[in-house]
């Protein structure tokens, strides 16, 4: 390790964890970030058992490690020996499990409460913004995890290297998904935080886009005197900002103290030089998709380099990123057909989606089947999906997916579609989809095409049959 340019005194303290935890219920284990607070929990020897509404391929991992999980709201099946017992906000107020466990006394506390406990006493580098906090934490965490200085992540999506959303270590640092919803982020305590953007979401929590950016404002104070902010330059409110220490970042912009220099895509590969402060780190490449991307691994370089990871063990871990599951994910190509799926649930996530694709596509025709998530961000965004959506040559949108609320009068999807101009837009169910692209191959045979899948609903489970659809119809 080099000697690092900001105070890591914590790092020689020893990891507390889950001290003094025996066993601890999820009512809501299936959800990423819950998810991998039950795996820390598995790992450190406390028994875990949880609630969840269905049965998914994570909840199933889940089962095979060890952890007891059932799927039916009903008191026959409560663990009345758990110390702690974790919800959701997602979880409705009238699940009888939940309740019971407050009447009678149990300790009940949100996912939040939980990691803050965990993290009370650890270094902590919390990444926060309403896009691309995921992959950031991810490529911060891994490149710990991989130069050897380890790292305990709390992370909301899988790494596409390890397969998980959680990893362990003895070093007593955390790399933490600092979550804006409900105002989760609030209880962490960074001495490295990083934000990535504060455009508006979550307006069913937060009323106002004023409102939410005073969180963000918020939770930078909680910032350790000792350590240090990093911000996308440009972010709104960039004068408000209250740590005392801050760096800004930027895909390129020279006045950004972090900033990549010298961008180029070779052989499907960005390959550029970071600069950090007065500190120019030469030789990168990033085999992931989309500027926005190479953004966020700038971020978390820098905060790798502020840390005193050496330069050669930086690179050789972002070389060896494969990626997050459902980020800019690579599903299928060929010469014909390139499929790509990503979360992308808002618009400014959507825009930097499509901007990457054309950064390594060109102007190759792209359709991109896009499922709305939450009716309320529907009904707030719904110009600005519009607009992000239309730089695709087709749209083809899906019904909305609901997730935790109820439907709300006069939105759909086709809210959206009334607002896109240019781009040819479908309404489909997510049924239709395999036989809309059926349809669509035969035309133009010889012509490549790119599909992109995006939202935070299950549009992903389309993409075994599509993955298979596309196996026949190209070879």
């Amino acid at each position: 390790m080099r000697k690092p340019l900001l105070d890591t005194s914590l790092l020689t303290v020893p990891f507390k964890g889950a001290a003094g935890i025996k066993e601890v219920c999820f009512i809501g284990i299936g959800g990423i970030g819950m998810s991998a607070l039950a795996r820390f929990f598995l790992e450190q020897g406390v028994t875990v058992s949880g609630y969840d509404k269905t049965r998914t391929a994570l909840t199933m991992q889940l089962e095979e490690a060890g952890m007891q999980i059932h799927y039916e709201d009903s008191l026959n099946y409560l663990s009345r020996n758990a110390n702690i017992v974790v919800y959701t906000p997602a979880i409705p107020a009238d699940h009888k499990e939940l309740n019971w466990y407050r009447d009678n006394g149990y300790t009940v506390c949100k996912r939040s409460d939980l990691l803050q406990r965990i993290t009370a006493s650890s270094l902590n580098i919390c990444i926060a913004g309403t896009h691309g906090k995921t992959t950031t934490s991810t490529l911060v965490a891994h490149i710990l995890r991989y130069s050897g200085m380890g790292c305990n992540a709390f992370l909301g999506g899988i790494a596409s290297n390890y397969g998980t959303n959680y990893w362990s270590s003895s070093t007593n640092c955390c790399v933490v998904e600092a979550d804006e919803y409900d105002r989760s982020f609030l209880k962490l305590q960074p001495h490295i935080a990083l934000i990535t953007a504060m455009d508006p979401d979550h307006l069913d929590i937060y009323g106002t886009s004023e409102a939410m950016e005073e969180a963000f404002l918020s939770f930078t104070e909680l910032v350790s005197p000792k350590g240090v902010l990093i911000y996308k330059k440009g972010l709104k409110r960039a004068t408000e900002l209250r740590s005392t220490q801050q760096l800004s970042y930027h895909l390129q912009e020279a006045t950004a103290d972090c900033r990549s220099v010298g961008l180029c895509v070779k052989d499907g590969t960005y390959q550029f030089d970071v600069a950090v402060a007065d500190d120019l780190l030469a030789g990168f490449q990033l085999h992931m998709g989309g500027l926005h991307n190479v953004e966020n691994a700038v971020a978390a370089i820098s905060i790798a380099w502020l840390l005193g990871v050496e330069e050669d063990k930086i690179k050789e871990a972002i070389a060896n990123f494969k990626g997050v599951q459902r980020r800019f994910e690579l599903i299928w190509q060929s010469e014909q057909v390139v499929l790509i799926d990503d979360y992308a649930h808002h618009p400014a996530e959507l825009k930097a989606l499509l901007e990457g694709v054309r950064s390594l596509h060109g102007n190759t025709p792209c359709t991109i089947f896009f499922q709305p998530h939450l009716y309320t961000r529907t009904r707030d965004l719904a110009p600005a999906f519009g607009a992000a959506l239309d730089t695709a040559d087709q749209v083809v949108l899906l019904p909305i997916y609901p997730a935790r609320e109820t439907p709300l009068e006069g939105v759909q999807s086709e809210l959206i579609a009334t607002h896109i101009k240019k781009a040819a837009v479908t309404l489909l169910a997510k049924e239709q989809v395999a036989t809309w692209i059926t349809n669509d191959l035969r035309k133009n045979e010889k012509q490549k095409k790119i599909y992109i899948t995006a939202g935070a609903g299950d549009i992903d489970q389309l993409l075994p049959s599509l993955r298979q659809l596309l196996s026949v119809s190209c070879n």
